[in-house]
């Protein structure tokens, strides 16, 4: 009768500051005899403690945790072991997070809906150097921060073009001020505060006072009510 190889060990280190969820983690990772789970670290600092103490194959982020994020944890600990494999379990989903994890060197990036048996799958691929997210996600992701990098460059040359008083106007108008308050703010005239308005509203390509104030702040994402 053959013996079968026993299984060389995956080390993991839970990254999670939820208790709750880090707990049932290592007990549904630790049922599978071919992982470890070394331990928990519920902030960044502390798990580049633990992998500066402790060889770690897989390291599993959650995305925000108390003191950064898992892209923080994620770095901290490739520059100490470069080669850890990341994969983050987190409910964030956006493509800001998946971007923030992919520059970290993340090999995968799952949502905490994923089962168990998912994530277990991702930790072995994971510790294999394979690459768990598709190539077309991938290329769809740095598409969109490819034209999010456009349209902020795009705001940056906007912004440059307005002149001292339109910025100063700009900066009254965020303060919540109106056209007649803000000419009594700056002792101006009134149709004077009109014109430059319209000068930033044209500038900014912004069709209300709202959607300048938004874009200038670089977030395009509200929808301005109509003036």
């Amino acid at each position: 009768m053959s013996i079968q190889p026993v299984p060389e060990l995956i080390r993991v280190l839970i990254v999670e500051d939820h208790p709750v969820v880090a707990e049932g983690m290592t007990v549904l990772l630790n049922e599978h005899p071919d992982l470890e789970v070394l331990g928990w670290a519920p902030s960044v600092a502390e798990a580049v403690r633990i992998a500066e103490e402790r060889p770690v194959d897989v390291a599993v982020l959650d995305f925000w945790l108390a003191d950064g994020s898992g892209a923080d944890a994620a770095a901290g600990i490739r520059t100490r072991r470069p080669e850890t494999a990341v994969v983050f379990v987190s409910a964030d989903d956006s493509d800001q997070a998946m971007m923030a994890a992919i520059e970290a060197g993340a090999s995968g990036y799952l949502l905490k809906a994923a089962s168990a048996g998912e994530i277990a799958d991702a930790v072995r691929r994971a510790a294999d150097g394979e690459m768990l997210i598709p190539a077309g996600k991938l290329a769809a992701l740095l598409a969109r921060s490819r034209e999010t990098a456009r349209r902020s460059a795009g705001l940056v040359r906007q912004l440059e073009s307005l002149t001292p008083r339109e910025r100063e106007i700009l900066d009254l108008m965020s303060q919540g001020l109106d056209n007649r308050q803000i000419a009594d703010r700056l002792s101006i005239a009134y149709p004077t505060v009109r014109s430059h308005v319209r000068k930033v509203l044209e500038k900014l390509c912004a069709r209300s006072k709202l959607e300048a104030v938004v874009r200038a702040s670089g977030s395009c994402d509200v929808e301005p009510p109509a003036d």
